[in-house]
């Protein structure tokens, strides 16, 4: 692993799998670290990374993570049903969940089959409920977030990049290639997590991983550039294949 010290904090590993576990270490002294008057709570992303991460926490950490402090909840999903091979939950529950003992009232799934606005509008109030807030700010302990080839971030893609600026937790929105219906946190939930990690593989990613962390032209414009918690920690997680263009 390599360590770069930027605006931001990158860290390079040989291998999906050595960057998965430091993810689950993360996760695992985090959790231990919360106070036992509280939950721990956690957003999950979708895609095949953090897909890979879920697996190695169930395979390596199912018994080294108090599972019982942990509240779930979901940083974006397809507006499909629960059990669709498009799902986020269906991903996170065949990859971690069954493996794990965690209450299911510990799990908050948004409800894809659901009407996208009227589900939005529910799910930011189970997050607002449960989700401490300071100064009416609501802040998951760790957010996990994907990255797309053209810069989109949970669901917020460059045609919808307003949504990072929206007064909402959650809203409902589009896929603009495929038109599927989406619910996915705004910038304002985003932006106030205390950690958010971007687990990122593959050289697919490189150009826009270099456009994002280098601030190449044009890197304002993408979704993920303007993922910058406001009092808590960003943290890249990529292999060396994604790092490749980063030149470091």
């Amino acid at each position: 692993m390599r360590t770069v010290n930027m605006e931001d904090t990158v860290k390079i590993f040989k291998s999906t799998r050595e960057l998965a576990h430091f993810f689950a270490l993360k996760l695992a002294a985090g959790i231990r670290e919360t106070p036992e008057s509280r939950f721990f709570s956690l957003a999950l992303s979708g895609g095949s990374t953090p897909g890979v991460a879920f697996e190695y926490l169930a395979s390596n950490f199912r018994e080294h993570i108090d599972w019982q402090k942990v509240w779930l909840f979901w940083g974006d999903e397809r507006c499909v049903v629960p059990d669709s091979y498009e799902s986020n939950f269906r991903m996170a529950e065949e990859s971690l969940l069954v493996h794990i003992s965690i209450p299911a009232s510990n799990i908050f799934g948004i409800k894809g089959e659901a009407d996208p606005v009227t589900e939005s509008e529910r799910y930011e109030a189970v997050v607002r409920q449960h989700i401490p807030s300071k100064h009416g700010i609501h802040q998951f302990d760790l957010m996990m977030l994907g990255l797309g080839q053209d810069g989109h971030t949970a669901s917020i893609f460059p045609e919808n990049i307003h949504l990072f600026n929206s007064d909402r937790l959650f809203e409902a929105t589009e896929n603009p290639y495929n038109k599927q219906k989406r619910i996915t946190a705004t910038g304002k939930m985003i932006n106030q997590a205390r950690s958010v990690v971007f687990l990122v593989t593959g050289e697919s990613k490189a150009e826009v991983v270099a456009r994002i962390i280098k601030k190449k032209d044009g890197w304002e414009k993408l979704p993920a550039s303007l993922v910058h918690p406001q009092n808590g920690q960003l943290l890249w997680l990529l292999d060396d294949r994604a790092a490749s263009l980063l030149n470091l």
